[in-house]
């Protein structure tokens, strides 16, 4: 089994890290990794996640877990069990107004080794999230 993992703090409140995080339609707008997510993110509802380095290809997923405001799991792979992959996205409080993010992956299956290092990825991603959270979590310049 390959894994990657990142966690860290996000300074904002849990209601705006969660709904970025199941916003499908506009994760073009802060994460640089994805060009596009087609379906509705919620419990039980099938995916397509479409990257930015290669915007035709499709990644089908299917949301396996989705406890809001908490966590929520992406599933999906290909075919005969040669490679399966599983998303994690978790919040918990932190202190000083702060949400703990995590997101894993864990990835099983003969094409394992295939699978890139992608903690870089991870990386950006959770960074990405912070940055347009705690953006959206500013007060509006000349409000008190």
């Amino acid at each position: 089994m390959t894994q990657h993992a990142i966690m860290i703090a996000i300074r904002a409140p849990v209601e705006i890290v969660w709904s970025l995080l199941t916003d499908a339609a506009n994760y073009p707008q802060w994460s640089s990794m994805l060009d596009k997510i087609d379906g509705r993110i919620a419990a039980g509802e099938s995916l397509i996640l479409r990257p930015k380095v290669a915007p035709t290809l499709a990644l089908p997923v299917r949301v396996t877990e989705f406890a809001p405001p908490q966590k929520m799991v992406w599933s999906g792979g290909v075919p005969l069990g040669l490679l399966r992959a599983n998303l994690s996205f978790v919040l918990t409080p932190a202190a000083n107004d702060q949400i703990g993010f995590a997101m894993e992956a864990d990835y099983a299956g003969l094409l394992v080794r295939s699978i890139p290092h992608l903690q870089p990825t991870f990386e950006t991603f959770a960074a990405e999230l912070s940055c347009r959270a705690e953006a959206l979590t500013q007060p509006i310049q000349g409000e008190v």
